[in-house]
């Protein structure tokens, strides 16, 4: 097992990806905090993942520095350790074009995506320090190399995410700490089947029509599964990966190669 032993925190365990990351994670042997803003939603996830595996579940706001603290606290409090960090509570923000936009919401956005991420980044840091170890992943996008119209603001907080995490695999590389990006393209689940079947009912054609006219775009002729997306990031968090950081994942079936 990948994380067999480890102490993993997975943020934003909302429908799709985050919980494929909170289940790969217990599959792989790690012993996992789940973070999400929604009491209902964590303790539901905590009682499936608890029958196989340890699981903490932790209400938490990323956008306040003390929910991230005791976030952190009370995983060490459990488990004595943190090793891994999964970063993949986002704001998707409006989808409007810049000249139609509220900067307010851009301000929301960046608030959650970057300056939330930080937040929990921050605090895990410095449980990570004095054990000179750790590996965090950020859970970004390909928006932000394959630009689209109206998603301005969720873009620009992810390509800030972006830049950030470089100067982190710089800076706490010296004491343990790596530090990762994946780029998610499209991903088969919750969020992305409704939209299909959304678009599909709006131009009255079939959702397979909607799924070809994705694909096409996609070398490997699928949109990827969001669990098959998930084990980047958990590859990331493991040892497999102990002399990677800095680097920049693209997951997203071919669709975009940098």
């Amino acid at each position: 097992m990948l994380l067999k032993d480890k102490v993993v925190i997975v943020s934003g365990i909302g429908p799709g990806l985050g919980q494929e990351l909170a289940y790969g994670a217990a599959r792989e042997g790690a012993k996992i905090a789940i973070a999400a803003r929604s009491s209902d939603l964590l303790n539901k996830l905590k009682d499936e993942i608890g029958k196989h595996s340890d699981v903490i579940a932790i209400p938490c706001d990323i956008t306040k520095p003390e929910d991230c603290k005791n976030l952190v606290d009370e995983t060490v409090k459990t488990y004595g350790k943190l090793d891994g960090l999964i970063n993949s509570a986002y704001r998707a923000g409006d989808f409007k074009e810049i000249e139609d936009s509220d900067f307010s919401d851009w301000q929301e956005t960046m608030n959650t995506n970057f300056f939330g991420t930080m937040n929990l980044t921050m605090a895990a840091v410095k449980e990570m320090t004095p054990n000179q170890q750790g590996a965090i992943v950020m859970i970004n996008s390909l928006i932000t190399k394959k630009p689209l119209p109206t998603q301005g603001g969720y873009a620009a907080s992810k390509g800030a995410l972006s830049t950030a995490t470089k100067i982190l695999a710089k800076e706490l590389g010296p004491k343990g700490i790596r530090v990762n990006s994946v780029y998610m393209g499209w991903m088969w689940g919750p969020p992305v089947e409704m939209y299909v079947n959304f678009t599909a009912e709006s131009m009255g054609v079939k959702p397979k029509d909607v799924i070809d006219g994705v694909t096409k775009d996609i070398p490997l002729g699928i949109i990827p599964d969001d669990s098959d997306c998930a084990n980047a990031a958990l590859f990331l968090i493991s040892d497999l990966a102990k002399v990677i950081t800095g680097a920049n994942l693209d997951v997203n079936g071919g669709e975009f190669m940098s």
